[in-house]
Parts: C-alpha cells; structure tokens; sequence
C-alpha cells in the first residue's frame, strides 16, 4: 500500500509572507505550478481515494495534481448528503475526494493576515519564532502544533489508516502543520524533533505499508 503526504502549492499569502492559518487563500502562480508538477511526479502512484482540508489551495492542488495522473481519473470532492451531487455512472473513471477541517492548517489566530516579518518587528524575532516553531505554544487565540495535532491525528487514525490497512492508495493534501503531525506519528518522532521537520509546497512525500502498521518513506 502507498499512503501520499502533499503539502499545497505555494499561496497568494505564502508568496506575500502574511499568515494564513484558516483564511481561505487562493494558490498562487507558482503555486498553480508546483502543484502540476508534484502530479507529474506522483503521475504513475496508485491513488484510490484522497482526503484533503476544507481550505481552497489545498482544493486546487489536489485538482491540479491528480489532472496529470496517468490514469485518467477526475478527481471528485465528496459532499455528503447533497444529492445533487450523486453520480449514476463514470465512477470507475474517477476518484473520490474526501474533506474535513481535522486536516487544515493551523489556525493562527491573531497573527492570521499580518505580515511576518512586520509581526516579528512588534513582538521580537524570538517570540514570533516560538509562535510558529515551537511544538506547544500557541499564538493569540491561535493553536499549538500540538493542538493541531489533537485533531488531526485522530482522523487520520479512525478515518484515513483504515482505508491503508485495508489495501487501499490513499493521497493526503493538506497543509504544512496538519501534514508535519502525521509525518511525526508515522516516523516516530519528537516533540524536539519534529520542531526542525519541515515539508516543502508541492512536493510530494511518499510511503509504504506492508503491514498496515509500519511506514517507510521512499527515497
């Protein structure tokens, strides 16, 4: 089994230094274009089904990406309970595309919309830097990675890893926190450790599973 960590391309904010955290920011150029190349590269992974946030750039890099797949298959965003939505055909030639807020970024509270190099001027480069690289302290009214990762981890537990147990190709687009607190589970890490993890927009991470337990990541 393949389980695919995608972090989004680059943001209209990621290019502009600002924190976005859960503000519904759109790609930007060179996000459109990293997320097309990360397809190419994943173009001929297994994909049976995708789970992504509920946030636009990780939207359009999962269109984006998976529109290069060998395949053929269209990616599909599921709405439940909507029947308008239903399909009635063509469901062997797509993948099923799965949302939830357990995968969205951090939310970064007050510091979502400033500039970061202006926030570190008016609060000092040491306490903007605990705010965004520390494991358990949160920004103003923001989260922690460590509170990310009490939320996401569970759905990726309960919801996500049953589906690689059970054989299937799974692709994760998300955001760079969501994604650093699974990486940290999969591979064991640190609170200490994964403090220095960093992962990259649009490029994919990939893994296999033989045993529905163990994670190696392919070179």
């Amino acid at each position: 089994m393949k389980l695919i960590l995608l972090r989004h391309g680059q943001s209209a904010w990621n290019k502009e230094n600002v924190f976005t955290g859960w503000v519904d920011i759109p790609l930007s150029e060179q996000g459109i274009r990293e997320s097309v190349e990360a397809g190419k590269v994943i173009a001929e992974q297994p994909i049976d089904l995708v789970f992504t946030s509920t946030l636009v750039r990780a939207h359009m890099t999962t269109a984006l990406a998976l529109l290069q797949h060998k395949s053929g298959r269209v990616p599909v965003f599921q709405h439940p309970g909507q029947s308008w939505s239903s399909m009635h055909g063509q469901t062997d030639k797509t993948v099923p595309v799965f949302m939830s807020d357990a995968l969205n970024e951090r939310m970064y509270g007050e510091l979502q919309g400033l500039n970061k190099a202006e926030t570190a001027k008016k609060y000092g480069d040491k306490q903007v830097h605990m705010w965004r690289r520390s494991f358990d302290v949160a920004p103003p009214g923001g989260e922690s990675l460590s509170m990310t990762a009490e939320r996401t981890l569970p759905y990726f537990q309960n919801t996500i890893l049953p589906h690689v147990r059970q054989g299937k190709h799974v692709l994760i687009s998300a955001h760079g926190n969501s994604l650093r607190s699974i990486v940290m589970h999969l591979e064991k890490l640190s609170p200490q450790e994964v403090v220095a993890l960093e992962i990259a927009t649009g490029q994919p991470i990939v893994y296999t599973c033989e045993n529905g337990h163990d994670f190696v990541r392919c070179p």
